[in-house]
């Protein structure tokens, strides 16, 4: 055959979760992170199906959702923490919602960091271990 690859798709890029999170880089990231654990099996076979489908490129994430069966499954995977939040008090889902607005400010700031990891020094400026500035006399 070649060198024909009988699998065209190439992994999906992030600008798809952040289609589906409002452009919002920190959600875009859990977003992928969910699909990767259900990618693994986390969820049963059809959502394991269904994201290694979109983490492959094989499939939308907007595509896939519309799928009985996968719609099926994640109702069904679902329906025990539906009944634990309905069995929950105002309190216990308000420290529920903090710790989630915890871990998207927390997916945030490591976002915000590593952007400035990667951002190039300004001409001029001096960083720590550059080197200008020393001298042997």
């Amino acid at each position: 055959m070649g060198s024909t690859s009988n699998h065209p798709h190439k992994p999906v890029d992030d600008s798809e979760f952040l289609e589906m999170t409002q452009h919002d880089p920190a959600q875009a990231k859990i977003l992928r992170r969910s699909l990767e654990h259900l990618a693994s099996g986390l969820g049963g076979d059809a959502l394991k199906e269904m994201a290694q489908g979109v983490l492959s490129g094989r499939t939308g994430l907007r595509d896939a959702a519309s799928v009985s069966a996968y719609a099926e499954q994640a109702v069904e995977q679902s329906a025990p923490l539906a009944e634990k939040w309905a069995s929950m008090s105002d309190s216990e889902r308000d420290a529920l919602a903090a710790e989630g607005e915890h871990l998207l400010t927390k997916e945030q700031q490591q976002l915000d960091d590593e952007r400035r990891a990667d951002t190039p020094n300004r001409p001029g400026e001096k960083t720590r271990h550059d080197g200008r500035g020393w001298s042997l006399y």
